[in-house]
């Protein structure tokens, strides 16, 4: 039951990132990497204030030097790389070729102890790859015009960063989350450090901006990186690379609603596909026998 139940907190993480679009659309100019610092210092801060509160939460700070790399490696590298392959490639085909992360993150999680990849898993992801195509690309298919470039090589790198980040982490599955505040705060220096460098501060411009902003650092910027980290480590790994192709999906159906997408059919197509690549790949948590009554 433990496992099921961290599968669905872990699946919040992609319910929130599904927010991701719009309210980084509704934050207004703001630079990418200021938008990550005022971002990750509020998700930080949203684990810290709850220290003093819980016994033992400070002392889950006081991790190796292997946790910490992994953890700053996995948020700061991860939107780094991502940042810059965002301005050497077009931004649809790097983020068709960023998700691939979650393909990997089925396949890579095969080596972890007391894992096994089973046909059903290759399906869904399968399906859910094809389904985050039809979403990212609008179904005209990705064409790659300029060629392989910097920034598509980046977004590869991007795939393989968050998912090398979510398996390992299961390989410190002992760690609380409560260090994944330390892991937000410190990207949020970094990328303070790397806004002074390479951009020009914009600030939000009304109420509208900034309560996106303060979105964007409670739920996909905050609350997601606390709930994933506890399902990769606790929960069915590969079933939440299989449904975290639902991200690209949900958030479209996020804009949608909000009148900035309009419903066509590639995202009927999508829905479809992704829907069914889920139920698959989760097949052993959803049709599990129950115990036999004696």
């Amino acid at each position: 039951m433990r496992r099921s139940s961290a599968t669905l907190i872990g699946f919040t993480a992609v319910l929130m990132w599904a927010l991701l679009a719009l309210m980084s659309a509704a934050s207004g100019k703001v630079p990418p990497f200021q938008l990550a610092a005022m971002t990750f210092l509020i998700g930080g801060l949203m684990g810290a204030v709850t220290w003093p509160f819980r016994k033992g939460a400070v002392a889950a700070l006081r991790q190796s030097w292997q946790v910490w790399l992994l953890g700053v490696a996995g948020l700061f590298g991860y939107h780094f790389v991502y940042f810059s392959a965002i301005r050497a490639a077009p931004a649809v085909e790097v983020s068709l070729i960023a998700y691939l992360w979650p393909l990997f993150l089925v396949v890579f999680s095969a080596f972890l102890p007391g894992e096994r990849l089973k046909l059903h898993h290759v399906i869904g992801v399968v399906l859910g790859l094809a389904g985050a195509v039809l979403i990212i690309t609008r179904g005209k298919g990705l064409s790659l015009a300029e060629g392989f470039t910097t920034g598509h090589a980046l977004a590869f790198l991007c795939s393989l960063i968050w998912s090398g980040y979510s398996v390992l982490s299961r390989r410190f599955g002992q760690v609380s989350t409560d260090v994944v505040a330390g892991f937000c705060l410190i990207t949020a220096l970094l990328s303070t450090i790397c806004h002074v460098l390479f951009e020009t501060t914009v600030w939000p411009q009304d109420a509208t901006q900034w309560l996106a902003v303060l979105g964007l650092g409670l739920l996909p910027v905050g609350a997601a990186f606390y709930t994933w980290d506890y399902g990769v480590k606790h929960g069915d790994i590969m079933v939440l690379g299989a449904a975290s192709y639902a991200s690209p999906l949900l958030s479209t159906l996020v804009l949608v609603a909000a009148g900035f997408a309009a419903f066509t059919w590639p995202v009927l197509a999508a829905c479809l596909l992704i829907t069914l690549g889920a139920v698959i790949a989760a097949k052993d948590l959803i049709f599990r026998r129950a115990p036999a009554v004696i």
